[in-house]
């Protein structure tokens, strides 16, 4: 069964760094798109960052461009979320996800367009 699970949420105050994981199993990860996304009580999923499967190119949110980097080892079938300057807006459990087959670039920032979700990881950012 295909399986995200991530890790690595934590608290930490504004201006500090955390790195998120999400470890992939059970199923096809190499050439498929993945993506974090966040989420805050009330409020609807929110983009961060993808990575597409077959270059690796990297897109992120406007709000985190500079200071998220995204990444994946194919060998391992991880991907990270190297998250850092952050600031209390940035609170929010974060979600990694697995894209449909055939996404297109353009939506990638869709979560509709993603097929498989980890639990996610609460990331508490202090002032």
């Amino acid at each position: 069964q295909l399986q995200l699970v991530e890790s690595g949420g934590g608290l930490v105050q504004a201006g500090g760094s955390l790195r998120l994981s999400c470890a992939f199993s059970g199923g096809a990860f190499a050439d498929y798109a993945m993506a974090w996304f966040r989420q805050t009580p009330g409020k609807e999923r929110e983009f961060v960052a993808a990575i597409s499967g077959t270059d690796s190119n990297q897109f992120y949110q406007d709000s985190v461009k500079g200071r998220f980097t995204i990444s994946r080892d194919k060998a391992k079938n991880m991907m990270f979320l190297q998250m850092d300057t952050l600031k209390p807006e940035d609170t929010a459990r974060y979600f990694c996800a697995r894209a449909a087959p055939g996404i297109r670039r353009a939506t990638m920032d869709n979560a509709g367009q993603y097929t498989y979700w980890g639990r996610g990881t609460q990331v508490t950012v202090s002032s």
